[in-house]
C-alpha cells in the first residue's frame, strides 16, 4: 500500500529531533578524533562510528568540515575562560599589575589542569592540521561566531588591551613591545600544553615533575613582568 503526500503534507522533522541527530554525529566525530589524529579523520570514519547510512549523515551535514566546525564550537563553549579572565582583569588597580599578571597565569595553569587530556590532545592535533592545511583551518575558523572562538584567542584579545592599559597607566618602559610579549605568552602556552600532555601520556616521574602547569606558568608570569619593565 502506498501513500502520496502533497508538498504541504510531507512529514516534518522537529527541531529537537534534527538537533539530536546532529549531536549524535558530533559525538561520533569526537570519539573518532580520540582514536586517530584529526589530520587523518575522514567522513567515512564518522559514518562508521555512528552506524548511520551515508544518506542519513549527509541529510544533516554536507561535508566533513561542517561536522568538525560543530565539534570545535562544542569544545570551545564547554572550556571557556573569558568570564574568569574578565573577573581578574576587572580587579586590576594601578600599582597592582604584577599581581594581576600572576593571577592570569595562574588561571592558565588551572585551565590546563581542569581540561580533559583528550581535549588538549585534540587541540595539539588541530595545530598540526593548521600547519598541514592552513587554508582549510582558516575556512573552518571563518565560520565561527565571535563567541565560539578558542579560549586562547579570547585570552589574546583581552590581554592585548590589558597590557597596553598597564603600560599607559603605570608609565612603564617595556623592554619588548606588548605585541611581542603577547606572542611570547601564546607560544609559551602552546609549549607548556604540549609538555603537560606528553607528561600525562608517559606517566614517568621525571617527566611529570618537569611539567607541572603551576610552576611553568609562574615562570611565565615572572618573564612577562620582567619584559614589561617590572
Amino acid at each position: 500500500m502506498s501513500f502520496i503526500f502533497r508538498g504541504d503534507e510531507m512529514p516534518k522533522v522537529s527541531d529537537e529531533y534534527f538537533e539530536q541527530k546532529r549531536k549524535e554525529i558530533v559525538d561520533a566525530a569526537y570519539r573518532v578524533c580520540m582514536k586517530k589524529p584529526i589530520t587523518s579523520v575522514e567522513m567515512k570514519d564518522i559514518i562508521a562510528e555512528t552506524g548511520f547510512s551515508h544518506g542519513v549523515i549527509y541529510r544533516y551535514y554536507s561535508e566533513l568540515d561542517e561536522v568538525l566546525q560543530d565539534l570545535v564550537i562544542r569544545i570551545n563553549r564547554s572550556n571557556r575562560i573569558d568570564e574568569r579572565l574578565m573577573e581578574i582583569l576587572d580587579r586590576y588597580k594601578i600599582g597592582e599589575w604584577k599581581r594581576t599578571v600572576k593571577e592570569v597565569c595562574g588561571l592558565l595553569a588551572s585551565y590546563l589542569e581542569e581540561t580533559e587530556i583528550d581535549i588538549l590532545k585534540l587541540s595539539i592535533y588541530s595545530d598540526v592540521l593548521a600547519m598541514n592545511d592552513p587554508k582549510r583551518v582558516m575556512r573552518i575558523a571563518s565560520r565561527l561566531d565571535k563567541d565560539d572562538r578558542s579560549p586562547l584567542l579570547i585570552l589574546e584579545a583581552m590581554m592585548q588591551r590589558f597590557l597596553e592599559r598597564v603600560v599607559y597607566e603605570e608609565k612603564l618602559h617595556p623592554i619588548r613591545s606588548t605585541d611581542e610579549i603577547l606572542h611570547f605568552v601564546v607560544a609559551t602556552f602552546h609549549g607548556i600544553q604540549t609538555g603537560y600532555v606528553l607528561s600525562n601520556c608517559y606517566k614517568t616521574e621525571h617527566i611529570t615533575e618537569r611539567y607541572k602547569p603551576s610552576k611553568m606558568f609562574d615562570c611565565l608570569a615572572d618573564s612577562v613582568i620582567y619584559m614589561m619593565g617590572g
